[in-house]
């Protein structure tokens, strides 16, 4: 990556760069289509609108998210989107009462975040993040790009967009809003463990509020192999 590119501002070209020059026809946005998920959307769509998005539909998460999606996709023509599901032979398994979240939220997660993406990334070099360094306290020393914990490279291109930024984004490109961000809502995952923040807490403080855990654990090292699982359960995707 060129040195002269301006570290805070210019997502665009950290993201044609890594693209079309350093991974082409290697890469996916991995997206959560979340509340600031449509700048990254939208600046994708402005390079190759047919790059792999990879969104992972844990079967938890709130109705407004799957609409917003639908909405994203429709807007900015990508073609490329890819709603990734949980095994449903671990889920019987492991999970079938549905309430796992609320016994092993670590297990939980894994069942329908970390394996299903580590499935779809097969074959992927490198992908592309929505992280930012004023997340919270565990990202505060994000790179725009890094060797991620499963051994691929990671790419950051919002890493160092401060919240004023990110907010001149969306009407700066007419963009809509998540429909749960009037509401309080900052940072969303499932509906089951995200709440609204605190006033002055930080943007991740209301997901897993009340438990130390901070991380789904897409972002965090792991063994380059698949867990453990029972023989008799095969990865779906």
């Amino acid at each position: 990556m060129p040195d002269s590119l301006p570290l805070n501002t210019d997502a665009l070209s950290v993201l044609r760069e890594a693209m079309t020059r350093q991974f082409p026809g290697q890469i996916a946005l991995v997206s959560s289509f979340g509340t600031e998920s449509a700048i990254l959307l939208h600046m994708v769509a402005q390079i190759d609108p047919g790059l792999p998005v990879i969104f992972l539909d844990t079967g938890k998460l709130f109705p407004e998210t799957l609409a917003y999606r639908d909405i994203l996709i429709a807007r900015l023509g990508l073609t490329g989107v890819r709603s990734i599901r949980p095994s449903g032979k671990q889920l019987a398994a492991y999970d079938p009462d549905g309430r796992l979240w609320e016994k092993d939220p670590d297990l939980c997660c894994a069942i329908r975040k970390t394996n299903p993406l580590d499935d779809a990334l097969e074959g992927f070099s490198a992908w592309i993040t929505g992280r930012k360094r004023g997340q919270s306290a565990t990202r505060a020393q994000l790179q725009l790009q890094e060797t991620g914990a499963d051994g691929r490279i990671t790419i950051n291109p919002l890493a160092f967009w401060d919240d004023a930024m990110l907010e001149a984004y969306f009407p700066a490109h007419d963009l809509p809003a998540h429909p749960l961000q009037a509401e309080g809502y900052s940072s969303i995952g499932c509906a089951t463990c995200t709440m609204k923040p605190l006033p002055g807490a930080d943007k991740r403080s209301g997901r897993w509020a009340g438990k130390a855990k901070t991380e789904c654990g897409i972002h965090m090292p792991r063994a380059m192999t698949k867990p453990d699982w029972p023989e008799e359960l095969s990865f779906e995707v």
